[in-house]
């Protein structure tokens, strides 16, 4: 019988697999060194933030299995404002302004483009540190209030905003002013947001997003596209006013005529005998095809030129401003907006009398409407948010000339299949301010539409105060504010000064 050994008793333990440090088992070459991503694992789950993590790092991405100072990038999914806040504020950090804080989406659109994307749309809001206390900027913080919005050119939601803009006109058109105002004011919000809606939840907390915009989200989110919208577009009433209103000196009342009429296109408004068209409708109809089109910044570049070229004659010291949406760091617009004055002088009103016979005998006026001022102090400022000014102005149609503009991105209308023009009709508005008014003047024709109107809301409801595009004045005091310029009046109103690419709401 064999001899049983004393080892062959004791049970052997299970060799153990030697386990690699935590640094080898994610070894993979990291391509992209200047972004540091961390992954919230909160809603997210262990096994699908392990997974996320994997793929991230085979893709070339650096993730961090903790928090630390050298994170760039916080990545969540499904978490609200305020549970990345708590979040934050349970991991002691006292300075979130360093990472940006971004939706999934943004992660798995990297992974899939095989480099980082442009993260600014993918943000799930934005932080600002005045002194060591977080204030942070979400959905549920918005200002109802444009002007206490920063909203520049870079519009991430336009597929909605462009929806809103249509219903909004829409209801222009037909004099519903309750609605026609509720659209464009979240057209203005969504314009506002530093990313893009990808469902109806963005848009909870927000100020002027009533049921019936959500419902135009939603439809955009689920199908593309908005059958409200395809309504209005494939509506022959809408499409009459929209080509109505097109035209120069035309309005809704003009419009609402010549639909009655049985009117449908430019070419039965021309050929209808029983019309009588006002000098501007006219001068419209005339030169429509390059009125209807855009103007380029080079366009308006040149045409402030021949602006500062003829006022500098009369008055060296004048000040020149090109406003509206070139100011605001447009590129195109449907017309060029001058802002004249005069310091020192009160010679004002001279100005444009001037400057329209000087045009004249160059050639350089197809049309102009010279409107003198109408400004009385006693009744400044006006009640009326949306309240036309009282400064003397002049609605124009320069003749352009072609060697004007100096980008060749400019197009010619033909005049015959053989023979191109050498000039471009235009759109200019030229307004004269005292000098005393000039930074209200400024302020006024900067724009936007809904910048100006919140403005002056913002003045009357919160300061009480009444602003328009000549004064200020204080209620409360019993007195008028003068400001020498646009960062003075922000001052009056107790609001941080807005830049004018920054007012595009």
């Amino acid at each position: 019988m064999n001899e049983i050994r004393t080892a062959d008793l004791i049970p052997r333990r299970k060799r153990q697999k030697r386990m690699k440090p935590p640094s080898l088992l994610n070894s993979y070459p990291i391509h992209f060194n200047d972004i540091i991503i961390f992954i919230v694992e909160r809603k997210m789950g262990m096994t699908r933030r392990k997974f996320l993590m994997d793929l991230a790092r085979r893709k070339g991405f650096r993730i961090e299995n903790e928090l630390s100072d050298s994170v760039t990038h916080i990545v969540a999914e499904n978490n609200s404002f305020t549970e990345i806040m708590r979040w934050l504020q349970i991991h002691q950090v006292e300075d979130g302004s360093r990472f940006r804080i971004l939706d999934i989406a943004w992660l798995t659109a990297c992974m899939e483009a095989g480099r980082p994307v442009d993260s600014e749309k993918y943000q799930l809001f934005v932080m600002r540190y005045a002194t060591s206390d977080m204030s942070p900027v979400g959905t549920s913080s918005v200002s109802q209030y444009a002007c206490q919005r920063r909203t520049t050119l870079n519009n991430y939601n336009q597929k909605f905003t462009d929806a809103f803009e249509v219903l909004a006109e829409n209801y222009e058109f037909r004099e519903n002013e309750v609605s026609c105002l509720a659209f464009r004011r979240a057209a203005s919000v969504l314009k506002y947001l530093p990313f893009t809606i990808v469902r109806v939840n963005d848009i909870e907390g927000l100020p002027w997003i009533g049921e019936q915009i959500k419902e135009v989200v939603e439809d955009i989110l689920e199908e593309g596209e908005s059958p409200r919208v395809n309504d209005v577009l494939n509506n022959e009433k809408y499409r009459s006013f929209k080509l109505f209103t097109s035209v120069f000196g035309v309005g809704l009342k003009t419009s609402e005529k010549w639909h009655r009429m049985g009117l449908r296109t430019l070419e039965e408004v021309k050929s209808d005998m029983n019309l009588s068209l006002t000098r501007m409708q006219r001068a419209g109809l005339l030169h429509y095809e390059d009125l209807a089109g855009y103007v380029s910044k080079a366009e308006a570049d040149a045409a402030i030129l021949i602006a500062k070229d003829t006022v500098w004659k009369f008055f060296p010291t004048a000040l020149v401003t090109l406003t509206g949406g070139f100011r605001r760091g447009k590129e195109i617009g449907h017309d060029v907006d001058i802002l004249i004055t005069v310091p020192g002088s009160r010679q004002e009103e001279e100005l444009l009398h001037l400057v329209i016979d000087l045009w004249k005998k160059q050639g350089l006026l197809l049309y102009y409407d010279l409107i003198e001022s109408t400004f009385e102090k006693t009744k400044q400022p006006s009640r009326n948010v949306d309240a036309l000014d009282h400064f003397q102005k002049c609605f124009a149609i320069l003749k352009l000339p072609k060697e004007r503009m100096d980008d060749g991105s400019s197009t010619m209308s033909t005049t015959s299949k053989e023979e191109m023009k050498d000039w471009k009709a235009i759109r200019v508005d030229l307004v004269v301010s005292p000098f005393e008014q000039y930074a209200y003047a400024l302020l006024g024709w900067t724009g936007s539409r809904q910048f100006e109107r919140d403005l002056r809301r913002y003045a009357t409801h919160e300061k009480k105060m009444m602003l328009d595009n000549h004064a200020l004045y204080d209620k409360t005091k019993k007195m008028f504010l003068s400001a020498a310029s646009e960062e003075e009046i922000f001052a009056h109103l107790g609001l941080d000064y807005i830049e004018p690419w920054e007012r595009n709401a």
